[in-house]
């Protein structure tokens, strides 16, 4: 009795100071490595890795919101000489960050108009008529709306605003409402990797990190198929593993209400359907017409907020484009940037990678799946993890012929289908707890162990995939 009492006595305190633990391991680990003799590797590097642990660790433990914790290793690097300002805060300069700033106003104008819910309600009435197809349905708008919402976080909000509806008039039980919820933010994670824009924020990153250019189309070519089957299996995963506990019986009559209660088709969501038309147009014919997909997307976001021709985006929806996110990615980005400019992408390849590049494109994508899950289960963060593989790779492989968009793919694939706890991916960490998904730590890690081995599937299509498309 005594032993564990004082295991729960210990575990509490632990989780009571995590954030302050985390706060002084990161000072330490920045510390150590700052005065350690490591040969081969510059000053600037140096501080450039200290700093850079440093932060992954802030960022592993929570000890702040992520966009604080950026924001002071921002700083750290350019107090301490580590880059000039214009390298640290490249990412603005890049279409990248305004493909994210206007991915969230178009999310907006999406929500706002009653579009989505609109798209939602009609296929739920048409399609949802037991426990599997109200699942079919969830990945179905999923993808559906990951053309026309190009964030998965707001996307599956409306999904699971909708999906609300129909866990209460089945009355469903806490459980099986649960893995609803969770359904909705599971299926976001492989659904999300099929478009360039299905995931405004990490898509471009990994073509970002890799250096070489990728059209929407190049993505959906290369990436297409890969993910619709890694969301594929994931769908077959979620229906043996959460099976309903109750009868489901859904009461299409109180759908059909909330639907007539949407009025009929009004100016606003004509006008969204015809801006995203268009926008979707331009994102398809990127490599036709050679704007990069941010300015492409941000342009129709203002366009959208035009008297006449717009009046869908109002001065309050910029309040949806989340600041501490934009900081968040200015800082990912720097790790891999900064890092190559000091010297230490190409230190840690030396230290960390093999000395050889295996020559068998199944060997070499396993390779970096298993060096890749390993960092995100330390690391945590999806972005972070790319930030530091990525270029550490780019190095390894560089003396090859092999394209830099693959090794970056691999690690992308890798970790953006990968997680074990909420913490391992922000689409599922948004959406845990009663008031979002209402599903708890249990079922992500339910699905997250076996998902691994999807992961490790994937990987090998890919690898064969790519000879296919000529990637590889």
């Amino acid at each position: 009795m005594t032993v564990n009492t004082a295991t729960k006595v210990e575990g509490f305190s632990l989780s009571k100071y995590k954030r302050q633990i985390g706060f002084i391991s990161g000072l330490l680990v920045a510390l150590i490595i700052w005065n350690l003799n490591l040969e081969g590797l510059s000053p600037e590097g140096q501080k450039c890795l200290a700093l850079s642990l440093m932060t992954v660790v802030f960022w592993a433990t929570s000890i702040a919101q992520p966009g604080y914790v950026s924001g002071l290793y921002l700083c750290c690097l350019i107090i301490f000489n580590v880059a000039p300002a214009k390298e640290v805060f490249v990412l603005w300069t890049m279409d990248t960050m305004y493909l994210v700033i206007g991915a969230y106003l178009i999310a907006a104008a999406v929500k706002s108009s009653g579009l989505g819910e609109r798209i939602a309600y009609k296929l739920i009435l048409k399609y949802v008529s037991s426990w599997k197809t109200a699942i079919y349905t969830i990945f179905a708008l999923t993808f559906i709306l990951s053309l026309l919402i190009p964030h998965p976080w707001p996307r599956a909000f409306l999904i699971m605003s909708v999906m609300a509806v129909v866990i209460k008039s089945a009355k469903l039980s806490k459980e099986d409402s649960a893995k609803i919820g969770f359904t909705v933010f599971a299926c976001s994670v492989p659904v999300s990797m099929i478009f360039l824009t299905g995931d405004s924020v990490i898509n471009p990153l990994a073509v970002s990190f890799s250096g070489a250019e990728l059209s929407w189309v190049g993505w959906f070519i290369n990436m297409g198929i890969p993910s619709l089957v890694a969301s594929i299996l994931t769908l077959i995963l979620v229906l043996v593993l959460f099976k309903p506990e109750g009868a489901f019986k859904i009461n299409k009559e109180e759908i059909a209400e909330r639907l007539a209660n949407l009025g009929s088709v009004s100016e606003k969501e004509k006008r969204s359907s015809l801006w995203i038309a268009i926008a979707i147009v331009l994102w398809m014919t990127d490599s036709l017409h050679g704007i990069p997909l941010g300015w492409v997307t941000l342009l129709v976001a203002m366009l959208m907020s035009l008297p006449i021709i717009g009046e869908t985006l109002t001065p309050k929806d910029w309040g949806q484009v989340p600041i501490h996110v934009l900081i968040f990615l200015t800082a990912a980005i720097s790790i891999g940037k900064i890092g190559a400019v000091t010297g230490m992408n190409e230190w840690l390849a030396t230290v960390i990678l093999p000395s050889s590049v295996p020559t068998n494109p199944f060997i070499l994508g396993l390779i970096i799946a298993v060096i890749s899950i390993l960092l995100h289960m330390v690391l945590g963060s999806v972005i972070a993890v790319m930030g530091i593989a990525i270029p550490a790779l780019l190095v390894f492989t560089n003396n090859t012929s092999i394209s830099p968009l693959v090794p970056a793919l691999f690690v992308y694939t890798s970790i953006a289908l990968h997680y074990i706890f909420p913490f391992h991916h922000l689409n599922m960490l948004v959406g845990l707890g009663e008031d979002n998904g209402m599903y708890t730590d249990k079922h992500v890690i339910k699905l997250g162990i076996p998902l691994t081995a999807v992961v490790f599937i994937i990987v090998i299509l890919e690898a064969a995939w790519w000879s296919i498309t000529g990637l590889i």
